[in-house]
């Protein structure tokens, strides 16, 4: 099962394709939207969807759920937490710019707070002091701000191997990924693919425990996780206070 796109990262050196693979996606909702008279009209591309929740899923229970189990019982507390910390400070910085174009003054001072307490007297961020000083994490993307400035969410989409996301989002994806990610940008590749797959594990073992519930409470995973994850972007765009929605039309009979 593959969580939030945050989890679900590709290869090293496969960011150059990501604009190729949003113009992709979008090609197939343009070409794909309609799949019978009881679709739901946030999910026009279930059947493909489906196909690439399952491939994901595949995928996490062969490879990256047995790794970040293993990471998870033999690496100690505090450093995983030193390692989520420094993971988290990084991208505090794309949080700045994000905060800083979406005009959220308060959202940006705290996000360059933390990133210079943290970077500055946490050990370049293995130390999250700035917690401990109550300088709150406003954690923002580019998907969040186009969302801010009205682009609209779009049909829900699940990437191979990114997972959830929707059209906005997967077409925001190349500008977080190559502009945003301070990672992507170091020449050296063995030190950049340590550092890529030691996130990829720790934010996935960080979701061991919810994924285990869930594969005893859900039904339908799929339907589960897309509506969740709809839920939680609206809620991220709108911070916590999303617009009502319209009632949906019946269908003509």
């Amino acid at each position: 099962m593959m969580f939030h796109s945050k989890v679900s990262r590709p290869v090293a050196g496969g960011w150059s394709r990501l604009p190729l693979l949003a113009a992709l996606v979008l090609c197939a909702v343009l070409a794909g939207c309609a799949t019978g008279p009881n679709a739901n009209p946030k999910d026009p591309l279930e059947p493909f969807n489906r196909s690439m929740f399952e491939f994901n899923d595949a995928l996490d229970h062969a490879v990256l759920k047995p790794v970040a189990t293993a990471y998870k019982e033999v690496t100690p507390d505090l450093l995983r937490r030193g390692v989520g910390n420094f993971f988290n400070n990084i991208e505090d910085i794309w949080s700045f710019v994000n905060n800083v174009l979406q005009l959220k003054g308060e959202g940006a001072a705290n996000s360059i707070m933390r990133v210079s307490v943290n970077t500055f007297f946490g050990l370049g961020g293995i130390l999250d002091v700035a917690s401990e000083m109550q300088i709150e994490r406003h954690p923002e993307d580019f998907g969040q701000t186009l969302g801010r400035w009205g682009v609209g969410a779009g049909p829900y989409v699940v990437l191979p191997f990114f997972g959830p996301s929707t059209l906005r989002d997967t077409v925001a994806l190349p500008v977080d990924k190559t502009v945003g990610d301070p990672v992507t940008k170091i020449d050296d590749i063995p030190v950049r693919n340590t550092l890529w797959t030691l996130r990829l594990v720790d934010n996935r073992a960080q979701l061991l425990k919810a994924g285990d519930l869930l594969e005893e409470v859900a039904l339908d995973k799929y339907t589960f996780f897309r509506d969740s994850h709809l839920q939680r972007r609206r809620n991220a765009v709108f911070d916590g206070n999303p617009p009502e929605e319209e009632p949906e039309a019946e269908p003509e009979q």
